[in-house]
């Protein structure tokens, strides 16, 4: 078995709720980043952060080329994005391409906070796409449901829809 570098991967985004793919960025990355590169430290993100560099006003130029410059970046690709095309588009990624590493994830998917935000809020089950943990922490605290908005209804629970780790009952048929 050939020796591990050490890596430090550094994460940026809402992370809202956190997600098993969120968690595998940092898989993907540390494999890449052990078959092509030595101890450093990196910004770790998806394509869909990276797409953000090209947003007015959000990220300021002098930030960016740090980043790229002195510490480098490891994007795991994502569905719908093409990360190459964000960096042949940006002046500053382009002049520290060689310090952007690519990483394919093998296992495309779409999961996204978005998606799991809506769900819970329609009382759908998450169960899979998020640690039982972080399921436990948004059940707790009410979080992610139309009600959790509402004032004092923090301890409210919805009668008759589903607990987040579990499926909706089947729907019954009106014959």
């Amino acid at each position: 078995m050939k020796s591990r570098i050490p890596v430090v991967l550094l994460a940026c985004g809402s992370f809202n709720p956190i997600t098993n793919m969120h968690l595998r960025l940092f898989e993907v990355a540390r494999d890449h980043l052990h078959q092509t590169a030595g101890p450093e430290l990196k910004l770790l993100c998806g394509a869909d952060v990276l797409k953000t560099f090209q947003t007015p006003n959000l990220w300021k130029d002098a930030h960016i080329q740090e980043i790229v410059e002195k510490f480098g970046i490891v994007c795991v690709s994502r569905t719908g994005h093409n990360p190459k095309e964000y960096i042949s588009g940006s002046p500053i990624l382009h002049r520290y391409r060689h310090n952007i590493h690519l990483a394919r994830e093998p296992v495309q998917n779409e999961l996204s906070s978005t998606y799991v935000r809506q769900a819970l809020s329609q009382g759908h089950s998450v169960k899979y796409l998020l640690p039982d943990a972080v399921i436990a922490y948004i059940k707790d605290h009410n979080l992610y449901t139309r009600d959790s908005s509402r004032k004092g209804s923090s301890t409210q629970r919805n009668e008759g829809k589903p607990s987040w780790g579990e499926p909706a009952p089947p729907a019954r048929s009106s014959s």
